[in-house]
């Protein structure tokens, strides 16, 4: 496991990155993206002699009712054969049913019946790839009736697979806001964080009161405010920052992981002092 601060790899800077090799704990890429071959995978076979990678899947639907989609799992377990990477993760909710799929990321209800499901998807998925994956809490809009809170229903999925949970304290803090709860009570759900095996940080827009979560900002004061409670209560693990839409130049998204590596050492020299 790598503790340390990485950035997703998107287009516009991937040649930047081939050309200059700039320090990087490691590269996220979007896993789909890679599904089609060519020059993409040259690039990647390049840059993974420099920076660990990390594949975070956004198409994979382990929340759907009918099975997960053995070819899109046969695409993403390859890729994991060919690049090795690091980390693999994928995100708590669905976005297909048959032969439709929607570019989102669609809430689940946090019922039993959907748990069974997500037990089967994740289980199937670690058999697939080889390895323990990581699950990722999603950003909300409104609030579906459940048998669970998030926090618990997360839990329970890596109790019951051995899989990890990719935190992203902007969804927390976008959710928390839109369905009127408390961030700071989701951390203290998730108990001791030995479950916990990343952290994400974004930005996002606030539209009228509503948050939504476009990754199209610098992360904000409450979200660097999160992770500090959740590295002082969890500790460290590794990070990345997303960007994915107004894109900003590089050094700009370079100086973003620059300081939660500052929040990372701080949070190191405040436990030496304990």
């Amino acid at each position: 496991m790598i503790n340390t601060t990485g950035i997703g790899l998107r287009a516009p800077h991937v040649a930047e990155v081939l050309s200059q090799r700039p320090a990087a704990g490691f590269l996220e890429v979007h896993t789909e993206n890679y599904f089609g071959g060519g020059v993409k995978l040259r690039h990647l076979e390049d840059l993974r002699r420099d920076y660990p990678l990390s594949f975070h899947g956004v198409g994979l639907s382990l929340g759907r009712a009918d099975g997960l989609d053995e070819d899109h799992l046969g695409k993403i377990a390859a890729l994991v054969r060919r690049f090795d990477p690091v980390l693999v993760s994928e995100h708590l909710s669905w976005s297909a049913y048959g032969q439709v799929a929607v570019p989102d990321l669609l809430p689940m209800p946090l019922t039993r019946e959907a748990l069974d499901t997500c037990i089967a998807h994740v289980g199937r998925f670690q058999d697939a790839v080889g390895r323990t994956v990581l699950i990722e809490n999603p950003s909300t809009y409104v609030s579906l009736e459940g048998d669970y809170d998030e926090p618990a229903f997360l839990l329970a999925l890596s109790a019951r697979t051995g899989c990890k949970l990719l935190i992203d304290l902007n969804n927390i803090h976008v959710s928390a806001r839109n369905c009127s709860r408390d961030a700071l009570a989701y951390l203290n759900g998730l108990g001791n964080g030995a479950a916990i095996g990343e952290y994400h940080l974004a930005g996002h827009e606030d539209i009228g009161g509503l948050l939504v979560d476009t990754h199209g900002k610098p992360v904000p004061d409450p979200i660097w405010r999160l992770y500090d409670e959740a590295l002082a209560r969890f500790g460290d693990r590794p990070t990345l920052i997303e960007w994915d839409s107004d894109i900003p130049p590089l050094g700009r998204l370079l100086a973003e992981a620059a300081t939660a590596d500052a929040h990372r050492r701080l949070a190191a020299r405040s436990v030496s002092h304990v």
